[in-house]
Parts: structure tokens; sequence; C-alpha cells
């Protein structure tokens, strides 16, 4: 038992506001971001209790620190970067960001659809916003191959370096390369 737990005290004292506050937080983001950066927000998607907006790519960046930088949002983590590949659509891959405002307790998601066709899976990165993007967006560019310009070290993390390809893209051979 730690120090902490013997005085009664929590480790890690979370989130400093309630729900309704947090979904009143997510609310305003949602309006800053739409106000600021109009035609950039393809979509706003609410689905039980969790919102996300799909955005243009080019605008992601500016979009983070809009969130970041408002002291009312404070969207002070990033809590998750996923991308996925799809076969099927005119924009093959997409990115999700889950951008979290601890202070606040609000969560968002934002969204970013690239690549397809003749086009590349390239985004913006985020590292210069949110330092933990780092490896985060290594994982993703190992794991699917989407590749985040600008970032300061964009090398495998979990596969290892001679690698050929990477295995979380639909067309990637079931059995392996070279099987």
């Amino acid at each position: 038992m730690t120090e902490a737990k013997r005085q009664g005290k929590a480790p890690f004292r979370g989130p400093t506001r309630d729900a309704a506050h947090g979904i009143e937080t997510t609310r305003r983001a949602i309006e800053s971001v739409k106000a600021q950066f109009g035609s950039a927000v393809k979509d706003h998607i609410s689905f039980r209790g969790e919102e996300t907006l799909v955005v243009d790519p080019a605008a992601i960046v500016a979009i983070c620190r809009l969130l970041r930088d408002t002291p009312e949002l404070d969207y002070d983590v990033l809590t998750d970067v996923m991308a996925a590949h799809f076969l099927e659509r005119d924009r093959e891959y997409e990115v999700s960001y889950i951008v979290s405002s601890y202070p606040n307790n609000a969560q968002l998601r934002l969204k970013v659809r690239i690549g397809g066709g003749t086009g590349a899976a390239t985004v913006p990165t985020l590292v210069d916003v949110w330092p933990t993007a780092d490896w985060q967006e290594r994982e993703e560019w190992d794991k699917v191959g989407v590749v985040f310009e600008g970032h300061p070290n964009l090398t495998r993390i979990l596969m290892p370096e001679e690698w050929e390809g990477h295995p979380l893209r639909k067309d990637y051979p079931v059995e392996g390369i070279g099987a």
C-alpha cells in the first residue's frame, strides 16, 4: 500500500469538473472550430454521447492549436491517435485523434480522411502541438503506413526495422510478404 493510500489520498485526482461541464465544454469546442474553420469542417457526428468532427487534413494542426490554446477549452492532452485503411473508399485512410481536456472533463474526436486513388496517405504531424503525438504517430505509420509530414523521427516502433510493408493495411498479404 502506498503512502498516499494509507493517508486516504488518491495518487491521481481526476477531472475537476462534472460530466455536464465536460459536455458543455465539448459543445463550445465544436462551435469554436466551426466558427473559425467553417469550410474545413466536413462533418459533425454525434453518436452515443461521443462527438466527432471530420475535418480537412490541411487544417488539423490549426484546429488542435485552437483547442489547446483557448483557455476556456484547455484540451491539454492528445489521448490517442488511430489510423485505419479501407480499400473500397474514395479516401482510403482515416486518422482519428482523441483530444481531452482533463481540467474540464471533456473529450472530442477529430477525424481526417486521406489518400485514395493516387493520393498519398499523408497528414501533418501534431508533435509540435502535443509532444505525445511522437510515439502515437510512429505506431500508426508502422502499422498502417500513414505518413505524418514533419514528424521528427518517423521510424519503426513496433515492427523490426527490416520489416517490409505495414501489416494492418487491408491489402497486406494475409500470410505475410514472401509467403
